[in-house]
């Protein structure tokens, strides 16, 4: 029998060291709570829904009524930064919305939200010296033939001044299986009114890269370790 451990991981129940030849039927339920609708990162820990694009540093984020992610990997290459979040999208037509408070941000750092795969765009907040910009990049790329290396950090191709604060990103998609694949990024300053920025996103379906896209929300430094953004909320429609 396989069931949910205390931290949160599977766990194979064993009679002497080996399969049972009988289990329970049905397996006894557990509630799950939804992973649709508003998360705000209640508590200390993270919902059965998250996952991490790597081994996670559990020194560089915390959660307590908001996830804290602090930079945990100076690098140009979101493929290569840890502590990314993932979330996977719900429906043909999702929408994700990530609220981000960047004060605490460190010169260059960077910070945003992820269509992520191996051909992946972003939206989000860059930090170089006292300037704070909204970029939007497209045509990260990993090549699959070649250990995964990353061949491209991406181009911008929309920006958009902001003021230090906290902000909203939000992607739309149409992921049905013959739609049409594109990803759209917005941003708000107030949580309600969102503009588009860069134009839409062809994404990638192919087979080699089988986790399929995900949501991602990062942060990593360019620079130097030390900065850090507070994830407020993020809703899954």
């Amino acid at each position: 029998m396989i069931y949910r451990g205390s931290d949160g991981f599977p766990v194979l129940e064993t009679v002497n060291g080996a399969w049972g030849s009988s289990y329970p039927m049905p397996l006894p339920e557990h509630a799950m709570p939804s992973w649709t609708g508003v998360d705000t990162f209640k508590g200390t820990s993270l919902g059965p829904a998250w996952e991490w694009n790597h081994n996670p540093d559990p020194t560089k984020y915390s959660v307590n009524n908001g996830l804290t992610l602090s930079t945990a990997t100076v690098t140009t290459d979101l493929f290569h930064a840890r502590n990314t979040l993932a979330h996977r999208f719900n429906g043909q037509f999702p929408v994700g919305t990530v609220e981000i408070d960047f004060t605490k941000m460190a010169d260059g750092d960077i910070t945003g939200f992820s269509t992520f795969r191996d051909q992946a765009a972003w939206i989000g907040v860059v930090r170089n010296g006292s300037t704070y910009t909204i970029n939007s990049v497209q045509g990260l790329l990993q090549n699959s033939s070649n250990n995964w290396a990353t061949t491209s950090d991406g181009s911008v191709v929309g920006t958009a001044p902001i003021s230090v604060g906290k902000a909203w990103f939000q992607i739309s998609l149409d992921a049905r299986a013959a739609g049409t694949h594109l990803a759209n990024f917005s941003y708000s300053t107030d949580g309600s009114t969102f503009k588009q920025l860069g134009g839409s996103f062809t994404m990638d379906t192919g087979y080699n890269y089988f986790m399929g896209y995900r949501y991602g929300i990062f942060n990593f430094a360019t620079k130097a370790l030390g900065g850090s953004v507070q994830v407020l909320s993020f809703t899954s429609a």
